[in-house]
């Protein structure tokens, strides 16, 4: 979907535009740097990188280890059954964003969760540039984590559905407050410490 921009000119004529609802530039977070595949359930992790400016490594170690360690539902059965006879401690099969420790993990970064929907409210906000705030944002969409930095999509595809793709709430980054590294590390070590690592 696109918008129609109307220019007016001092000679009295008019120039017509259409302008996509937001733009999209390609970015992967740093997973190339690590890992070969392309198609990859690792959106959590890529949007988290973009938007903070963090290593892909650093925060896909993190929520690998606490996916792991998470207590598992009658939903997660299935893929975590698949995971544990695959030995392994993975972030690319999903994360658990409604999970306690996954709010702790993104306010330790310094972001504020803003639902912008509810249960009967119906899509008040689209994946548009003007519908969403300024500033670093991670928003949430269906089965999808997106990082949106100043009303452009950071991602490895536009997932955006021609600005029809609705966003039931996004995290955002305080600016006032920049991202501390010592701050998240200390509570990824207190994390881990809890988690018995």
């Amino acid at each position: 979907m696109t918008h129609m921009t109307i220019t007016n000119h001092e000679d009295g004529s008019r120039e017509y535009a259409l302008q996509p609802c937001i733009d999209f530039v390609y970015n992967d977070g740093g997973r190339s740097k690590y890992f070969k595949g392309k198609e990859v359930g690792d959106c959590v992790t890529r949007a988290i990188a973009i938007a903070t400016g963090k290593d892909y490594k650093e925060v896909y170690d993190f929520l690998a280890m606490s996916n792991a360690k998470q207590r598992v539902t009658v939903r997660q059965k299935r893929s975590k059954k698949t995971m544990r006879k695959a030995n392994k401690v993975t972030a690319i099969y999903g994360i658990s964003t409604k999970r306690k420790w996954f709010k702790d993990y993104m306010q330790s970064l310094g972001f504020t969760w803003t639902p912008t929907m509810s249960i009967g409210s119906g899509c008040k906000v689209h994946l548009r540039k003007r519908e969403l705030p300024n500033g670093r944002i991670i928003c949430s969409v269906s089965k999808h984590l997106v990082a949106v930095i100043n009303g452009v999509i950071y991602d490895t595809y536009d997932c955006s559905r021609d600005g029809t793709r609705c966003v039931y709430g996004y995290w955002k980054l305080n600016e006032e407050q920049p991202v501390k590294q010592e701050a998240s590390l200390d509570y990824m070590r207190n994390a881990f410490y809890k988690m018995g690592l």
